[in-house]
């Protein structure tokens, strides 16, 4: 068995079990989750020390452009968070809901809240004026986010939530609601010309 199967495995044993055992492993998973983050945050700081990059947007500048943009992801990650506890779930893989969630913001996108972390990134590298988390950290944890999602919680969702997860994600993007918009836009675009 690879180490992707047993992680998967390991998602899936975590989702099915207990609620007692769900409830011990959320803070957990939240825990590692806050430290991965952390980490970038913190690696980011030191690559601008120790290559003595410039901070690139002066006060007040870098206030008036984060600020808006940490509300933003601030307000959809806390938004995507309620839709979870509405259904006694939580955001950590250990303790989701048992029901698919498909309210909110989770009508549009799949992973809402991550969307609102990555948005909080970006707007927390303006506000401390860090060129490698604004454009090398931001962008590497939303590449390493979207292949473990790929690799690992979207297979155990499959393996849990069957047919309708499926589904769900046949008809609903990843993160951004308008690039599906578009994609279809492009498939009723080739129909027209192909019959013309």
């Amino acid at each position: 068995m690879s180490l992707r199967d047993k992680l998967i495995n390991l998602f899936y044993q975590g989702a099915t079990s207990s609620r007692k055992a769900r409830t011990l492993l959320t803070p957990i998973g939240g825990f590692f989750f806050f430290i991965f983050v952390g980490l970038f945050i913190l690696v980011s700081f030191q690559i601008d020390n120790i290559l003595k990059l410039p901070q690139f947007l002066h006060n007040p500048l870098n206030v008036m452009i984060s600020l808006p943009v940490l509300t933003v992801g601030l307000f959809l990650a806390l938004w995507s968070i309620l839709h979870f506890f509405r259904v006694k779930g939580t955001p950590v893989p250990f303790n989701p809901p048992s029901t698919l969630v498909k309210t909110g913001p989770y009508a549009h996108a799949r992973n809402p809240m991550l969307t609102g972390v990555f948005i909080l990134l970006l707007g927390l590298g303006t506000l401390l004026k860090s060129i490698s988390l604004t454009f090398i950290f931001t962008p590497l944890f939303i590449l390493l986010s979207v292949l473990e999602l790929k690799a690992i919680e979207e297979p155990e969702l499959e393996k849990r939530l069957g047919k309708e997860y499926l589904e769900y994600k046949k008809g609903t993007p990843m993160f951004v609601p308008w690039l599906r918009a578009k994609s279809k836009m492009t498939e009723v675009t080739k129909k027209y010309w192909s019959k013309n």
